[in-house]
């Protein structure tokens, strides 16, 4: 298992765009604010009158400096990481003795010596940092989990001796079909076992949905029909891998195969304010025992979500009389253009 490289982790400055690293960033550096106003001020109630001071120059600075790595994120993350790293302290240092020029000339007052401003810029600027880093790599092996999750978990074992027999059904009958789908299957389980760090194209997603359902109607027949509503979907839309498929397997196995007559398995996916939408249906009963292994499908998904788009995306499940959803929303990523 070794070749898989699990526990790999290389150092990457954090996404300035993203909503939940710049919250983080927002209330550290408060934080650091309150911290400093109490222990420089002789009591509390003084404390707020410093805190207050300082938070007349802090936050002109901070968001600034924001505005200025939000801006320039993309062209950050493609340098090395401590040329990109140093790029943020320089930014960070920039934007702070830009700032204070600009307050002593245009209000004529002394704001302190500027070399302390700057020591305070740099030293937060590298405890941010240090913090990214750290929880990058305290997610890396949450990452390497999801991943084995995927390969333990999503396909389940019932699926593949299914299949198989559903493929040596067909040897004889129709030779070219069974061929086709030992090569879906291939497939599949040759996605499940990769690398699935990045995010990939939502069409390879699609493909692979469409592969692991065409080897569902093999045993499943007229019993599996599947409705794809992908009309409003933007081709060229980022996802994490393996988002789907998990979940039409939970489809399938939850809300298929316990039923004697037909049912349907709807995707339905769209952008909508630069938010991109999959919503996927299945029938559901109360009664029996299908809904055991739900839940691990669910929080896994949950977790790569996180740890792709943080507080950005999220997956909500709504459970109807006769009907289960599962409703992801995320950020619209775009493919680079080639």
């Amino acid at each position: 298992m070794a070749s898989v490289n699990q526990n790999a982790y290389t150092s990457a400055l954090p996404d300035f765009r993203n909503l939940g690293i710049l919250l983080r960033i927002l209330v550290v550096v408060n934080l650091g604010a309150i911290a400093a106003a109490i222990l420089q001020a002789p009591t509390l109630t003084a404390a707020w009158g410093t805190l207050l001071e300082m938070s007349a120059m802090l936050q002109p600075i901070v968001i600034v400096t924001l505005l200025a790595l939000v801006v320039l994120s993309a062209v950050l993350r493609r340098l090395p990481y401590y040329l990109g790293a140093t790029a943020v302290v320089g930014i960070a240092l920039g934007m702070t003795f830009l700032l204070i020029a600009a307050a002593q000339h245009a209000f004529s007052s002394a704001l302190g010596p500027s070399h302390r401003y700057a020591v305070l810029a740099v030293l937060t600027t590298l405890t941010l940092l240090s913090y990214f880093d750290l929880r990058g790599r305290a997610l890396s092996p949450a990452i390497a989990e999801a991943r084995l999750q995927a390969l333990q978990a999503r396909i389940r074992p019932h699926f593949l001796y299914n299949s198989i027999n559903a493929v040596l059904s067909l040897i004889r009958q129709d030779p070219r079909r069974a061929e086709t789908a030992l090569e879906d299957l291939a497939d599949l389980f040759r996605v499940v076992m990769g690398d699935n760090r990045e995010l990939s194209p939502i069409s390879r997603e699609i493909e692979l949905c469409r592969q692991y359902l065409d080897l569902e109607e093999l045993r499943l027949g007229d019993r599996l029909k599947v409705v794809w509503r992908t009309d409003k979907m933007p081709p060229d839309a980022l996802v994490p891998p393996l988002l789907l498929q998990p979940l039409l397997e939970n489809a399938v196995y939850h809300g298929i195969e316990p039923r004697v007559e037909p049912g349907e398995v709807s995707i339905d996916i769209y952008l909508l304010r630069k938010q991109l939408h999959a919503v996927l249906r299945n029938p559901y009963s109360r009664e029996g025992d299908h809904h055991g292994g739900n839940k691990m499908a669910l929080a896994n998904i949950r977790e790569r979500l996180q740890l792709h788009f943080d507080v950005e995306a999220r997956l909500e499940t709504r459970v109807g009389e006769n009907m289960y959803q599962v409703h992801i929303t995320m950020p619209y990523v775009k493919a680079p253009a080639k």
